[in-house]
C-alpha cells in the first residue's frame, strides 16, 4: 500500500482510484461496509482501490478537550486498512487550510484536480467542507458534474445498534473486550514498549511486562483481569503468546497509577525494551484489594488457569 500525505503535486500514478472517505478510527465493521463499496466500484471499472483520512482527526483540532481517546495509531489504522486489500492511502491534514475549504472547492481542488477520483463511497451520514455544509446529497451532484459515481452507504446495525466508534470505545471502558471484537471484526490492541517497572511480579512468582501504550491518545480498556494474547517483536515479525494482563492501579500495594502489566504463559520472560502487542481476548474479573500476599498469589494462580481454559491450553499442575 502506498501512503501518500496532503495533495499537492500527487503523483499521476495514483490517481483514477476508487475511495472512501472518512476518519476510520478502529476501521471497525461499520467502516469496513464503505471500504467495501468502494473496493466494489474500483474492481467493476478495474481501478485502484483508496482511502482518504484525515490527522488529527477532526475533534482533536476542534474540540481538543472532547477529543475521544483513540481506537487505533495511525500505524495501526494503514496496517488494518492495507489488510484489507487498499492500495493507496490518502491522508489530509486537518487544519485551518482544509477547514476552510467549501464542500464546491474540496471536490475541485482535491477530489478531481489532486486525486482524479472515479468513485467515492461514504457513509450516509458523511459531512465535508467548511463548517460540515456538504452533505451526500451534494456530493453526488458534485460527482455528477465532475464524472465521478458517489455511492453512500448505510449504516451497519449490529444486534439492533449502529456499529460505531463510540459504542466501540463504550465497551471498552466498561470492560467488554468481547463485545468490542465484536463490533471491530477483531480483538482489540494495546501496543507499546516493555519498559522498567518495580519487579514486583517476578517476586510473586508471575514476571509480567510493564508495558507503555504508544500512539496518540491512547484508549485503554476498563481495569480489570483479562485473558490477552501478547505478540513480541521478532525480525521479521511477530510471535504470538497465550498470556494474561493486568490493568489498573494494583490496590494491594497502594498504586495510584494505572499501569497495563502483562505475563506470558510461555515464551520469554526477558522482554526489557521490547515492542509489544496485546490482543484482549477475554475479562476475567475486576481488580481488587487482597488482605495478603498469599491470597493475592492465589488468586493469580486461578487468573492463569482460566486464561490457560480461555486459550484452549492444558492447565499446568
Amino acid at each position: 500500500m502506498r501512503i501518500f500525505r496532503g495533495f499537492e503535486s500527487v503523483p499521476g500514478a495514483l490517481h483514477g482510484a476508487c475511495v472512501a472517505i472518512g476518519n476510520f478510527d478502529g476501521v471497525h465493521r461499520g467502516h469496513r461496509a464503505v471500504i467495501a463499496a468502494a473496493a466494489e466500484m474500483a474492481r467493476s471499472i478495474g481501478r485502484p482501490l483508496g482511502v482518504v483520512t484525515f490527522e488529527p482527526h477532526p475533534r482533536e483540532v476542534l474540540a481538543p478537550e472532547r477529543a475521544p481517546a483513540r481506537l487505533s495509531t495511525f500505524a495501526r489504522k494503514a496496517e488494518l486498512l492495507r489488510d484489507l486489500g487498499v492500495e493507496i492511502l490518502f491522508v489530509l491534514r486537518f487544519g485551518p487550510a482544509l477547514m476552510r475549504l467549501s464542500p464546491v472547492e474540496f471536490v475541485a481542488r482535491i477530489l478531481v484536480g489532486a486525486f482524479a477520483v472515479r468513485g467515492v463511497a461514504i457513509g450516509e451520514d458523511f459531512r465535508f467542507g467548511h463548517r460540515r455544509s456538504g452533505d451526500a446529497a451534494l456530493l453526488r451532484e458534485l460527482g455528477a458534474a465532475h464524472g465521478f459515481t458517489v455511492r453512500a452507504v448505510p449504516k451497519l446495525v449490529i444486534d439492533g445498534a449502529v456499529c460505531s466508534s463510540t459504542r466501540i470505545r463504550e465497551a471498552l471502558v466498561e470492560g467488554r473486550v468481547r463485545r468490542a471484537a465484536h463490533l471491530l471484526g477483531y480483538a482489540f490492541e494495546v501496543r507499546g514498549g516493555v519498559v522498567e517497572g518495580d519487579r514486583r511480579g517476578r517476586e510473586l512468582g508471575y514476571p509480567t511486562a510493564n508495558i507503555e501504550p504508544v500512539g496518540r491518545r491512547p484508549l485503554l480498556p476498563g481495569n480489570g483481569i483479562y485473558a490477552v494474547r501478547a505478540a513480541v517483536r521478532e525480525a521479521p515479525g511477530w510471535r504470538w503468546h497465550p498470556a494474561v494482563a493486568s490493568l489498573g492501579e494494583r490496590p494491594t500495594f497502594g498504586g495510584r497509577e494505572v499501569k497495563l502489566e502483562v505475563h506470558l504463559l510461555d515464551g520469554p520472560r526477558d522482554l526489557y525494551g521490547r515492542r509489544l502487542r496485546v490482543a484482549f481476548i477475554e475479562w476475567l474479573r475486576e481488580e481488587r484489594r487482597f488482605d495478603s500476599i498469599e491470597a493475592l498469589q492465589r488468586e493469580m494462580a486461578r487468573d492463569c488457569a482460566r486464561a490457560r481454559e480461555i486459550h484452549a491450553l492444558t492447565t499446568v499442575s
